[in-house]
């Protein structure tokens, strides 16, 4: 497993000199990238990106994922190319359609069917593509023209992701839609994990069981067909847990937080990590052959609990 990668999203609001420390006792446990979170309910999705390049010498930053619905596609560019800049070429950009209902309500956005938001997101990928190849420039004029006024063209970079032309894409998403657009588009698939309920409100989410999940990665592989073998496949774990009795935590977990999961499936969906450190190692490996997953994002409160993971893992 040596070219596994690990990742941690952070999305809490604290000083500066907190997150930096943060972020190099990630990269000291071994981590790989930073991930900036999209939500009307936590920090934005990008300034502590580029704190965290800047207090770190390798770690990667990036977003898990930037809800394409609160962005303009131009003003999205221009915040990617910054932190692109800040970081050094480090950043990962991640896109995803949205599916919280109420962070649209609260901001006064319209709530579009799915189809629609992940029509609008391959328009905004185009865009961003457009303009990580052109720029954003004021049109020509008699005053503009004049050399000594002209300011240097907003492009990225990195020239990986994006036909070329920008950062390496992440695109998160369970839906086929989302699915055939990562498929067509992306440099790395994200799989969260969280699937809507059925005959519930929008927003209200159950965990994805592997059976389901194995479903989807299989219908993502097809859709991708020989450009699989260029993506890698991310999976946002919600939960680790270091403990010796890995059956008794999972039987508790369900009948305390997933009456719609039995135990078994508790311990054997990749979206929860319980056992020893031993064990945990193992699932991973196990689910790198079943999933295809080689990069493994864990919540920024299992970030230290996950570390003795990372150890057996690299070693």
């Amino acid at each position: 497993m040596q070219d596994v990668r690990f990742g941690f999203n952070t999305s809490g609001l604290r000083p500066a000199n907190e997150l930096a420390a943060l972020c190099r006792t990630a990269e000291d446990i071994g981590y790989d990238v930073v991930l900036g979170t999209d939500h009307l309910n936590s920090s934005s999705p990008f300034l502590p990106l580029a704190v965290a390049a800047d207090a770190t010498e390798r770690l990667r930053v990036g977003t898990l994922t930037t809800n394409n619905e609160f962005w303009n596609p131009a003003l999205l560019a221009r915040d990617t190319v910054t932190i692109d800049h800040l970081s050094e070429g480090r950043l990962e950009l991640g896109l995803g359609a949205g599916h919280m209902r109420w962070e649209f309500e609260a901001a006064g956005l319209p709530w579009r069917g799915i189809a629609e938001r992940v029509e609008r997101l391959e328009q905004t990928i185009g865009e961003l593509r457009r303009f990580f190849t052109d720029g954003i420039n004021e049109p020509e004029s008699g005053v503009r023209a004049r050399e000594e006024l002209q300011r240097p063209q907003l492009l990225p970079v990195q020239r990986q992701g994006f036909g070329g032309s920008g950062p390496p894409l992440l695109i998160g998403g369970t839906g086929n839609g989302s699915l055939r657009l990562a498929a067509a588009y992306a440099d790395i698939i994200g799989f969260g994990g969280l699937f809507q309920m059925k005959g519930e409100p929008p927003g209200t989410f159950r965990l994805a069981t592997s059976a389901e999940l194995e479903e989807r990665v299989a219908y993502m592989r097809e859709q991708a067909g020989a450009r699989i073998d260029e993506m890698e496949i991310n999976v946002l774990v919600q939960l680790v847990a270091i403990t010796g009795d890995r059956r008794g935590y999972a039987e508790q977990l369900v009948a305390e937080h997933l009456p719609y999961y039995t135990v078994e499936e508790a311990l054997t969906t990749p979206f929860l990590l319980i056992g020893t450190a031993e064990q945990i190692a193992e699932q991973l490996r196990q689910n790198r052959e079943r999933y295809g997953f080689s990069y493994i994002t864990v919540h920024e409160p299992y970030m230290r609990e996950f570390a003795p993971v990372i150890e057996k893992l690299r070693a």
